[in-house]
């Protein structure tokens, strides 16, 4: 195999690969990125069973081959090469030379037949959008999964396709983040769970831009992502996922309308006084037109005031500042409307078509007033 491609192209290609690369495996194979330029195109890929990813790179093919490289090496190799063309050449004993300018490098490959190739995925159900609401419901929803693996289904978002509307949710136990879309088009009735790991690295590739488009494709046991020259097959999780419309409720005694910059700032400031790993709760005094924020410490208390819209009861309610926000952070709207039934009852932050549902669960501050 021989190849030349720029420095800025090959790059790009390992950058977008290397995602799909495990940490930690018992398979040397598997920390590899396959080189595969046995047709016309260049390919390169990387899988780790549970995520792969493959991506065109730009560049001419001198003699036809296929090669599986260390990913960490090849990476730092071509990370730090001049900015110039790159030659990549293997023999049949699959030694590989990487030459650029004055540099030459040889180091040992593997051979490409023993690679872990990307599943077969029949594409024939697919639906459309752009890469920039992809990338978006990804950010407004991501940081509810679950970290630990206790509970699988809670490490992964649930996907779920009616008409022509995507909805997307993912829950921790203690909080619902919930995102709504409407397609271009309707499609067929879809219901997955895609593991988070896989949404941070697509989300990390996307390019953002609303005329790029992305083409999800599904499948009994796997969900594949096409776009721009990239493919990124993930297999999902298997399980019934919780009965989400079952948890929310419409019902509130306290409805009230506020500058969401204005809270994030609030609660951002009132944050200072809490140690990281400590869980005191930020408390929320709702009067007529008024929400007075008290946070207290072992470091000191903070208490601020901010005029609301308010209708129904007054109601003292505490939460874990970090949840709210969280939510606040990935809700674009200048204000938010907040519903509150009563101080042990979930809040929702909302809007009126509901694109964004927030369920947080409060949490018991009465002794950590005193």
């Amino acid at each position: 195999m021989k190849l030349t491609c720029s420095k800025a192209n090959l790059l790009k290609g390992v950058n977008i690969v290397s995602k799909a690369v495990p940490s930690k495996t018992t398979m040397s194979i598997l920390e590899c990125i396959l080189i595969d330029a046995s047709t016309n195109e260049i390919k390169f890929t990387a899988n780790d069973m549970e995520l792969g990813i493959e991506t065109k790179v730009e560049g001419t093919i001198a003699e036809k081959g296929i090669v599986a490289i260390d990913a960490k090496v090849f990476s730092e190799i071509v990370r730090k090469l001049p900015d110039n063309d790159v030659t990549i050449e293997s023999d049949k004993n699959f030694q590989i030379s990487i030459n650029c300018e004055k540099a030459n490098f040889h180091i040992s490959g593997k051979s490409g037949e023993d690679f872990s190739y990307l599943p077969y995925i029949e594409k024939t159900d697919y639906l459309t959008l752009s890469q920039f609401t992809l990338k978006e419901l990804i950010r407004q929803t991501i940081f509810s999964i679950a970290d630990n693996e206790n509970n699988k289904l809670m490490t992964g978002e649930l996907f779920e396709v009616h008409n022509n509307e995507l909805k997307v949710v993912s829950l921790d136990g203690h909080r619902i983040s919930i995102r709504n879309v409407q397609l271009k088009e309707d499609y067929p009735d879809h219901k997955v769970i895609v593991p988070g790991k896989s949404l941070q690295e697509i989300s990390k590739i996307l390019s953002g831009e609303t005329e790029d488009e992305v083409r999800i494709f599904f499948t009994g046991n796997h969900i594949v992502f096409e776009f721009d020259a990239t493919t990124v097959v993930s297999r999902l999780i298997e399980g019934e996922y919780f009965k989400i419309n079952q948890m929310l409720s419409s019902d509130y005694e306290t409805k009230f309308i506020i500058n969401k910059k204005e809270l994030l700032s609030c609660i951002d400031r009132a944050t200072l006084l809490v140690k990281e790993g400590d869980k005191k709760p930020i408390i929320l005094r709702i009067s007529d037109d008024n929400m007075e924020i008290n946070i207290q410490s072992q470091l000191g208390s903070m208490q601020e005031d901010i005029d609301i819209e308010k209708t129904g009861k007054d109601i003292m309610i505490g939460f874990n500042p970090k949840f709210l926000i969280d939510a606040l952070r990935v809700i674009d709207d200048e204000n938010v409307t907040i519903y509150m039934v009563n101080p042990k009852a979930p809040c929702y932050i909302k809007d009126d078509e509901q694109k964004y549902v927030y369920l947080i669960l409060p949490v018991n501050f009465n002794t950590a007033v005193n």
